[in-house]
């Protein structure tokens, strides 16, 4: 049940975000200029479409026009949106089509010549350098804008950490949910000489009239570490009823300050207020940093494990399948997202979903930067070199980079979905 559950909710955060990343290209292609030819959800067939208005269309320049003029304009207004009749689906249309496809892979924003030769008025094509610029990273910005949004509005709510030193401002934040619980007590530790058992729940410390909740692990090391030789008031929960223990904590030539090992109960969350958006905002910039680090890593383990392959010393080929397997394994297509990574976040709950769909926004965003033709980077530095040279990107030429790149990406797309396939069952 939980891999459907997982498949479906999967289904629509991918179908979301990448229906914003087109939106993104559609905005921008709107505002400088391109004529989007139509703006759909999902992969044909299509299911339903509709056409914008040519009346709304006109009707908006005229009341523009009358409020520029300060005339009265009562003009009735007509409807945006005219159903598509399916009969006239293969007929060119020279208004913007809005259409509902059967296949939820994505979405799609085709817009009016995009090759870079394409000199018809309107088109992709004829469009200056910096306008290009712009409609192709539109996509990318929008991923950006909508991780943002998704972490400050969880920084409101309550943010998982899954990041080391993942930002927060300590002033703002409180934690919430979380549950320290004692697992084990060390022999002649300084917890032991205090009274703390196995199942206790660490609620707060405190020392000098400074209190501290605790509602995940990092923050009680964090506090012993800073108050070691020193003695501290620990609040715990023990059979439901709470008591106050004096801790004499180890010195710092001790081997460990308490003494204990520590299991956590449940998921800590932080909770931010005036300080929300600076949180969303920089745990953006955080993914976005571990993305780059995690498929730096990805493809110089992959590239290192081939290349030990040909060495002589068997020592040093096992090293290298190992590093080829660590690729492997960090890199994770469609089937792995929606058969295992989703349906293992279905039950720790909407934050945890929505940090996850926050992340994966980013990647998108990441990926989509990169030089490869068949994405907007690539097709971005496609044109810039061509314009450098000052040789023309002809539709040809275009099509044959992209299509080949396309290939290449598309054959590892299977080859990640085969791992996902092996790893899944």
């Amino acid at each position: 049940m939980n891999i459907v559950l997982g498949v479906i909710i999967g289904l629509i955060v991918l179908m979301a975000l990448v229906v914003a990343h087109e939106f993104g290209h559609f905005i921008a292609a709107r505002r400088n200029g391109v004529w989007v030819e139509e703006f759909g959800i999902g992969f044909p067939p299509r299911a339903k479409a509709w056409l914008k208005n040519p009346e709304y269309t006109k009707w908006q320049k005229e009341k523009k026009a009358a409020k520029k003029s300060g005339k009265k304009f009562d003009k009735k207004k007509p409807k945006k949106w005219l159903k598509f009749d399916k009969k006239d689906w293969g007929k060119p249309q020279k208004d913007l089509i809005f259409s509902i496809n059967f296949l939820p892979i994505g979405g799609f924003c085709a817009m009016k010549g995009e090759s870079d030769d394409d000199k018809r008025p309107e088109s992709f094509g004829k469009a200056t350098f910096w306008q290009k610029t712009k409609i192709l990273f539109a996509g990318v910005a929008m991923n950006w804008l909508a991780a943002f949004v998704i972490l400050t509005i969880l920084a409101f709510t309550g943010m998982p950490h899954f990041i080391e030193n993942q930002f927060k401002i300590d002033s703002d934040t409180s934690v919430t949910n979380g549950k320290v619980v004692v697992a084990k007590v060390l022999e002649d530790s300084p917890a032991e000489k205090a009274g703390l058992e196995v199942d206790d729940q660490i609620k707060s410390v405190s020392k000098d009239g400074q209190t501290i909740e605790i509602g995940d692990t990092s923050a009680l090391i964090a506090f012993n570490e800073d108050h070691r030789g020193e003695r501290v008031k620990y609040t715990i929960e023990r059979g439901g009823e709470e008591k106050t223990l004096d801790v004499n904590l180890g010195v710092q030539s001790a081997t460990y300050a308490l003494g204990i090992s520590m299991a956590q109960a449940d998921q800590a969350l932080y909770r931010s207020t005036w300080s929300a958006p600076l949180v969303g905002a920089a745990t953006t910039v955080q993914l976005t940093a571990e993305t780059y680090k995690g498929l730096g890593t990805a493809v110089y383990n992959l590239f290192s494990g081939i290349f030990k392959q040909f060495s002589s010393d068997e020592a040093t080929r096992e090293e290298g399948k190992t590093a080829i397997g660590a690729a492997g394994d960090s890199v994770s297509g469609p089937v792995g997202i929606l058969g295992v990574v989703f349906p293992a976040f279905v039950d720790t709950g909407l934050s945890n979903i929505l940090f996850l769909a926050a992340l994966i926004s980013v990647s998108l965003a990441c990926m989509n930067v990169l030089p490869i033709p068949a994405l907007d980077g690539g097709r971005w530095l496609l044109i810039a070199i061509f314009r450098l040279r000052g040789k023309t990107l002809t539709k040809e030429t275009e099509e044959k980079i992209v299509s080949r790149a396309f290939t290449v990406l598309l054959l590892l797309i299977v080859l990640i979905t085969v791992l996902d396939i092996i790893r899944l069952f």
